[in-house]
């Protein structure tokens, strides 16, 4: 059974990569997405820009064949509520995007990600910054205000975990920085 935070995670999520707010998600909001955010840290360079649009396509592939239940090529709020029910069918996907977002975040690879770089991805994203702030502090950055870009993709992961309460990705969720 989800936890209430997964399932406000989940929720969230929903309304960020439904990036032309339509309350549909279709591969056109990923492609939207995965622009904005590559855009937001150029010093990242063209390979893990690469990277990351092929992780941000291959998670909505991996949507549309699992989620679509009435084949209409886009997913809705009803099926993709289903991520928080059965996140084992996303596994491998939502490994690659924490991957690939992480090391996004880590452009002269250091095995470390600075808050600036950090918050511009996040806020690409969509995520509000108060909320970006608090989820890094959560990280507990080190030395010269980084993280370590393992910390962040295990932390991607544990945002899409139907049994995890009182992780630092709860920092994303409305009214949790206020």
């Amino acid at each position: 059974m989800p936890t209430t935070e997964a399932a406000a995670r989940a929720r969230l999520v929903f309304t960020l990569f439904d990036a032309d707010g339509n309350g549909f998600l279709e591969p056109a909001d990923f492609e939207l997405m995965a622009r904005r955010t590559v855009e937001a840290l150029p010093a990242a360079g063209e390979e893990a820009g690469q990277t990351l649009r092929a992780a941000f396509l291959r998670y909505a592939d991996t949507l549309v064949a699992e989620l679509d239940t009435d084949g209409d090529g886009r997913i809705s709020p009803q099926e993709f509520s289903a991520v928080v029910l059965d996140p084992g069918r996303f596994d491998a996907a939502a490994d690659e995007f924490a991957r690939a977002l992480a090391a996004m975040g880590d452009p002269d690879g250091d095995g470390f990600v600075v808050r600036t770089d950090f918050v511009a991805l996040m806020t690409a994203i969509g995520f509000e910054r108060p909320n970006i702030q608090a989820l890094f502090d959560a990280f507990g950055p080190v030395d010269g205000d980084r993280i370590p870009v393992d910390v962040w993709a295990e932390g991607i992961r544990d945002y899409y975990s139907p049994d995890k309460a009182g992780i630092a990705g709860d920092h994303l969720l409305p009214g949790a920085a206020s």
